[in-house]
């Protein structure tokens, strides 16, 4: 049998080794940490949010444009993550947003369920494995507790993360050496991640509230949702979806009412104020929740009196962010390998028999089910990729 080596034992590099092994490759797995799949477990901390159940063109606009990525999630999109989970036995549901959750709401079921699976398919596993990220050197080393260890094989698929979440093993500490040996990398920024912004005292009261139901735009980026007032900024579910826009210093515009049009926004201000303060004003004519009044606020402190300028803030409120936050604190990273470096099936040009899957490659999408099934299309695509590649030097 054709030797496979995965290095990396997130949902890409699992999903690889699941496909060469169904591929009848004798599949060998090795990941730096002390136990597998470690970033994959936090993710799942508060609920696994595995895809998201919409029309396929729908989904793959919410990724950063990339054709051979494109392709692997046009393959492997909402569908098949679903049928995929059910076949390890995950149930699975989609709740009212579209996104789609196990029946368990955990990653732990599935990542047992997965190495079940993998194990029945004779697929070894071995943490404490940590490689020195040379490519050229044949065979391997990985240092290991009982010393070095050499490994050969006939192909590798390589998903070493991205640079997020250093103490899950996500620390992106082989970009600069794969730059070193000729492979053509993108510096890594963080992605889906929270912004600094400047808040005066009058927003500390806030600290901690979500703002719910509005809807954020940044250039042709568009989100609707929540987000979280913080000390520091802003964070959640819309900030991450436009993160990678923000990035790029354009300011965002909110939508607090985004189920009213302007000109119904128009009417419900025009009504009498009566003795009513501005905030119970806005509060009983809009139903604004406090914090929502508060960022009005806090954009233009001297509200206008005038029904249309109001109606305009209401529906069009500058937020003005700065810095991301440390890309530590990211739940994921843009930046890596780029697609000159690699083949439409993911190997390196330069390294025959060496592919590439998740957050190495230098693409993006934002959480909400998105991030996680590029991991797992592209890890899947490698996989098929490797196999390939590995029967034809057989011939």
């Amino acid at each position: 049998m054709k030797q496979a080596l995965v290095v990396g034992a997130g949902p890409a590099g699992l999903m690889a080794a699941h496909t060469m092994a169904k591929r009848n490759l004798k599949v060998t797995i090795v990941d730096a940490m002390p136990s597998i799949g470690r970033k994959f477990l936090m993710a799942g901390k508060s609920g696994l949010n595995l895809t998201k159940n919409e029309p396929i063109d729908n989904f793959l606009s919410h990724f950063a444009p990339w054709p051979t990525v494109g392709s692997a999630v046009a393959e492997f999109g909402p569908s098949r993550v679903i049928e995929f989970a059910n076949g390890l036995g995950q149930q699975v549901f989609t709740g009212t947003s579209g996104r789609v959750f196990p029946e368990k709401m955990k990653a732990s079921p599935m990542l047992r369920a997965w190495m079940k699976e993998l194990n029945a398919l004779g697929v070894d596993v071995h943490s404490n494995h940590v490689w020195d990220f040379n490519l050229c050197k044949s065979p391997w080393d990985f240092r290991t507790p009982a010393g070095t260890k050499s490994m050969n094989w006939d192909v590798v698929v390589l998903a070493l993360g991205g640079g997020s979440w250093a103490r899950l093993g996500s620390n992106g500490r082989w970009l600069s050496a794969f730059m070193d040996q000729g492979v053509h990398c993108q510096n890594f920024v963080p992605s889906n991640c929270g912004f600094h912004v400047d808040w005066s005292s009058h927003m500390e009261r806030y600290w901690g509230q979500p703002v719910k139901n509005c809807k954020i735009t940044v250039d042709n980026h568009t989100a609707k949702g929540e987000f979280v007032i913080g000390k520091r900024g802003v964070e959640g579910g819309i900030i991450y979806a436009v993160s990678s826009a923000l990035c790029s210093g354009a300011t965002a515009m909110l939508d607090l009412k985004p189920d009213l049009t302007l000109d119904h926004t128009i009417t419900a201000l025009s009504k009498p104020r009566g003795k009513n303060s501005f905030s119970n004003f806005l509060r009983k004519s809009l139903k604004l929740s406090p914090v929502k009044t508060a960022l009005i606020r806090e954009v233009c402190p001297n509200l206008p009196k005038d029904p249309i300028e109001l109606a305009n803030l209401v529906k069009k409120l500058r937020l003005k962010t700065k810095a991301p936050f440390p890309i530590d604190e990211a739940i994921s990273t843009a930046g890596g390998i780029d697609q000159k470096s690699i083949t439409e099936g993911f190997m390196l040009r330069n390294f025959p028999g060496v592919f590439c899957a998740g957050e190495m490659l230098d693409w993006d999408a934002p959480t909400g089910g998105y991030l996680i099934t590029g991991c797992f299309a592209t890890g899947l695509k490698a996989g098929h990729a490797a196999a390939d590649f590995a029967f034809s030097m057989a011939r």
